[in-house]
């Protein structure tokens, strides 16, 4: 566990520090300078990219940690490795951007009537595609090194800080919307440069290959495991997109503006799970190979606790500010219509960040093809809970629907794991976690509220932050941090 606290602590505040740039580029540049509709613009042109590159990368983010191993010599050669991490992907590209534009009209017609801004610009989603394609491709590489800070460096602070640049252009009209959406896709071009750079320094990116290295057996099971996994992803990347979409396509894109700040709010929940799990899969990967399925539990619960952990205190700090929070920003009145969204959204995120590791230990099994018996049954509820919520509780019914899917789809992913790998993520100290959270959330109930902003958001996080904190480390919670806390104490002691 110690690489696993390490590689995850550098990864953690490194992407924390990114947060806090997203954090001032979303709430006092994207909301002051760019309309709700530009900014669901923006959202829309990435989630269709991305969703895009996600069933390109033909399950390699997977795959390639699943069936590494299996190409490591013990002098360190990848035999040919890097090369078939490239191949996958450009095949993937090229079947699915054809299908892109074979699916152009029933695109198109979804979105004509409420979001005409995004069918202007639908030829540059494909290029887009690319850039995010191979830099998660990279990234992966990366991960596979065990490396994941300098990666976390460029997603997450280079990216942000670049964005900013191309949002002031915009703002200042050093750049029209054609050249602001040119300038905001050439970032991840950069992002997808750098991410490239990184990897040629710290591994091999040879393309030699040995196709006698690969034997009949490991080649059906590449084979037959990167089709399931695509197959699955199929599902599961729509099923996370979905409710950007369905709300821009049925309501607008300046409703998608505000559904996108609220997800913006929320999305700092998953930062520290992003670290934990990237680092902890290869590990879990080597566990269930060698069948030690003690190791597999034992990483599950931790893994599944500090996660919680982390993205309970943060979901904690934002819903007793959320009302602050909309007061400070730029136009919060429009935006505090996602209120509620923030609620839910954030709910769904906690369930997914307790139990989404659950789905690494399916994918690394002999067991994955079971993902696709529930990735089409939850894409359908998905779908479904959408179209009924949205026309009834507008914005909000989106994030209503995400916090349904997100209970059903993990629960059913539970089950899995516990009928056939024999784990969960339950523990006593997950109990006393949640049942701390309760108690917090219940001390802020009973704190008066001040008048002015600042100094109400203040005093609450401290009190709030101060307690929760105590009460973790007192009832010793989590083994791992209390002896970095006593570290750090020792360290001002001495």
């Amino acid at each position: 566990m110690g690489i696993i606290i390490r590689q995850s602590i550098k990864g953690t505040i490194v992407t924390y520090i990114g947060a806090f740039i997203g954090f001032l580029t979303t709430f006092f540049i994207l909301t002051k300078f760019l309309t709700p509709e530009e900014i669901g613009l923006t959202r829309v042109l990435f989630e269709a990219a991305s969703l895009l590159s996600s069933f390109a990368l033909l399950g390699v983010s997977s795959s390639a940690i699943r069936f590494f191993p299996y190409f490591k010599s013990e002098d360190g050669k990848n035999n040919g490795f890097f090369f078939y991490l490239l191949l996958l992907p450009f095949i993937g590209s090229i079947v699915f951007i054809s299908l892109y534009y074979f699916l152009r009209d029933p695109i198109t017609d979804l979105f004509i009537k409420n979001s005409e801004l995004f069918v202007y610009y639908f030829d540059w989603v494909p290029p887009f595609m690319i850039f995010l394609l191979y830099w998660a491709v990279f990234e992966v590489y990366s991960i596979l090194l065990m490396r994941i800070a300098v990666p976390k460096l460029i997603r997450e602070i280079i990216l942000r800080l670049l964005l900013v640049v191309a949002y002031l252009l915009y703002a200042f009209d050093v750049l029209d919307m054609n050249g602001f959406v040119a300038c905001y896709i050439s970032v991840y071009a950069i992002s997808m440069m750098l991410a490239f750079l990184y990897v040629s320094k710290i591994g091999s990116i040879s393309l030699k290959h040995n196709y006698s290295f690969i034997s009949t057996d490991l080649r059906k099971q590449i084979c037959s495991y990167t089709m399931v996994w695509m197959i699955g992803a199929l599902g599961s990347n729509i099923v996370s997109r979905l409710d950007l979409f369905m709300v821009g396509s049925q309501l607008g894109l300046d409703y998608a503006g505000i559904y996108s700040i609220a997800f913006y709010m929320v999305a700092v929940i998953e930062i520290p799970s992003r670290s934990i799990a990237t680092i902890s899969s290869p590990i879990a990967s080597s566990a269930l190979k060698d069948g030690d399925i003690h190791a597999v539990t034992q990483l599950y619960r931790k893994v599944s606790l500090h996660q919680l952990m982390v993205g309970g205190f943060v979901f904690l700090l934002i819903w007793i500010n959320i009302d602050n929070i909309f007061a400070l920003i730029p136009n919060g009145e429009v935006y505090s219509q996602g209120k509620w969204v923030v609620f839910f959204l954030a709910l769904g995120k906690l369930i997914e960040v307790t139990l989404n590791f659950g789905n690494n230990l399916i994918s690394y099994s002999r067991y994955y093809y079971w993902g696709l018996y529930f990735t089409f049954f939850i894409t359908g509820i998905a779908i479904s809970l959408n179209n009924w919520l949205i026309p009834i509780l507008g914005v909000t019914g989106a994030g209503v629907a995400t916090t349904l899917t997100c209970l059903i789809s993990f629960s059913a992913q539970q089950w899995l794991v516990q009928v056939k790998i024999k784990t969960n993520p339950i523990s006593l100290k997950l109990v006393k976690l949640i049942g701390l959270f309760i108690l917090v959330f219940g001390v802020n109930m009973l704190l008066p509220k001040y008048h002015v902003v600042i100094i109400d958001g203040i005093y609450r996080t401290v009190i709030v932050s101060l307690c929760l904190c105590s009460l973790i480390y007192m009832l010793n919670i989590s083994e791992e941090v209390n002896i970095l806390v006593n570290r750090f104490i020792k360290k001002l002691q001495n």
